[in-house]
């Protein structure tokens, strides 16, 4: 065959070939972002690896190019969070290289990183108890230096004491337990309103948020049947029992004390006071005694030892009605004045004394007479005595056949909040019938009060409807120095 009748065979082969094709042709009908987190939001700065799904027919490309409303992505999706002073919601779009009327799109929520959701529910065992008016959060502990962490939810924020306290019943990582200036084991006991706390002081990476307080002391709460026992000048301070027996006995899985003092004991644990206070134990085998302990070797404030933001925290909660919600959401802010979205605005600074027996403390004036008053989140209700009205007449609730006020019908009160500053303000507050509260099986209830004689405690509902800010002591903010409570 000669060389242009090759050429006409080959020619005709090829359009054959070409006119018998079923290929298809080479089509993209879609595009799926995929930008997946760990857990919770991303945060300011923080950087997150996004990936798209294209779909389509015959050999199409599956390239994308990507765009974000905020922040910056590259070119293989890596997406680079904005900075943030409130949740923002950021729109990622990946479009196909191909098709460019084809594309798809993704929204991310970016934190501060000074921002930690607050959640009001009824605890971390809802089934086995019920827990009210108990506002939590979520924290990582770690062993220091290490990846070996844990993310405990249901901490309760308590602004009425300092320093971090976890069940360990529920902590599952091998905190080193730290020993006092002896070198023996160091213990603590711990006094709450209505029981006790005991166990070893260990040392953790704490991280909540965006936050970290690398190697801080953590308070590390044990049964009573475990060792070392609990001391007799520990148990005895108290009426109530152990509560870290157990997470029904707490209701939480630990506390963090977010409270006006950068330590739980101050100058009252160390060799500057006369007496040894029956709060820190040195524990050799023989057996645990009272001991004096450095300012350095006291639990602390977590909060104070951040790298950043750690001159005080704000809490703010949503409004309440009358007759409560079975939940609601807020948020546990840290600093005061070093972000955009910790500034103190307009909120009134009521100091506090940083030492004596009214430390911590306002003043409270109700129906003509003061009364030294905490700003406590960690309380469940306003406890306070009245004598100004007889409309509050009580009633026992059970299972724990507590006294509760529980008037006829809503009772609206009023207060006045003064600080060591002299600064004032009106306090209005209604207190309803816990009997009603308490049966509706609602974990925010804004109007349950309780008799307490001899001072005022506003509990967590003082703080809905509010910003509230706590200064600690010693620590410079836009509203002067520490102890402070502002709102």
């Amino acid at each position: 065959m000669n060389k242009l009748a090759l050429l006409l065979v080959v020619g005709m082969i090829f359009w054959m070939a070409a006119c018998g094709s079923s290929a298809a042709p080479s089509v993209v009908t879609g595009v799926t972002p995929i930008c997946l987190l760990t857990s919770g939001n991303i945060q300011s700065g923080q950087v997150l690896q996004c990936t798209a799904s294209v779909t389509g027919t015959g050999p199409y490309e599956t390239t994308v190019t990507w765009m974000a409303s905020a922040g910056t992505i590259n070119s293989i999706g890596v997406f680079t969070a904005p900075t943030v002073t409130s949740p923002q919601s950021v729109t990622i779009t990946a479009t196909s290289t191909q098709t460019t009327s084809v594309s798809g799109s993704t929204n991310v929520v970016v934190a501060p990183v000074n921002l930690q959701s607050l959640v009001v529910d009824n605890g971390p065992q809802p089934q086995n108890f019920t827990t009210f008016n108990q506002a939590f959060v979520t924290v990582e502990v770690c062993v220091p230096g290490t990846q070996t962490c844990q993310s405990i939810d249901h901490v309760l924020v308590d602004t009425g004491s300092s320093g971090l306290r976890l069940l360990s019943s529920v902590l599952t990582v091998p905190l080193p337990q730290q020993n006092d200036s002896s070198g023996n084991p160091l213990d603590e006991c711990h006094i709450f309103t209505d029981g006790y706390g005991w166990g070893p002081v260990s040392l953790a990476d704490v991280s909540i948020t965006g936050e970290l307080g690398p190697s801080t002391l953590v308070h590390v709460l044990i049964p009573s049947t475990s060792s070392p026992p609990v001391p007799a000048s520990c148990s005895s301070q108290s009426m109530g029992s152990n509560e870290g027996d157990s997470v029904a006995a707490l209701g939480a899985n630990g506390i963090l004390g977010v409270g006006v003092f950068q330590q739980d004991c101050g100058a009252t644990c160390t060799s500057s006071n006369g007496t040894i206070p029956p709060i820190y134990y040195d524990c050799p085998a023989s057996g645990c005694n009272p001991t004096f302990v450095t300012l350095a070797q006291q639990v602390p404030n977590p909060v104070s030892m951040f790298m950043a933001d750690n001159n005080g925290v704000l809490i703010s909660l949503p409004t309440v009605p009358s007759q409560g919600l079975p939940n609601l959401t807020g948020s546990l802010i840290f600093g005061i004045g070093t972000q955009g979205n910790n500034a103190l605005q307009s909120a009134v600074v009521y100091t506090v004394p940083s030492s004596g027996s009214n430390a911590g403390q306002i003043t409270s004036i109700y129906s003509g007479t003061s009364y030294p008053a905490f700003i406590n989140s960690g309380a469940d209700a306003f406890y306070f005595l009245d004598s100004a009205t007889t409309s509050l007449t009580t009633c026992t609730v059970p299972p724990q056949d507590l006294t509760w006020y529980c008037p006829t019908s809503l009772t609206n009160l009023t207060a006045t909040n003064q600080g060591t500053n002299g600064n004032q303000g009106t306090v209005n507050f209604s207190i309803g019938n816990a009997s009603t509260l308490l049966s509706s099986g609602n974990a925010a209830l804004d109007t349950l009060g309780a008799p307490l004689p001899g001072e005022f405690d506003w509990g967590l509902p003082f703080f809905f409807n509010r910003v509230v800010f706590t200064a600690i002591e010693n620590q410079s903010t836009p509203g002067g120095t520490g102890p402070y409570i502002a709102y």
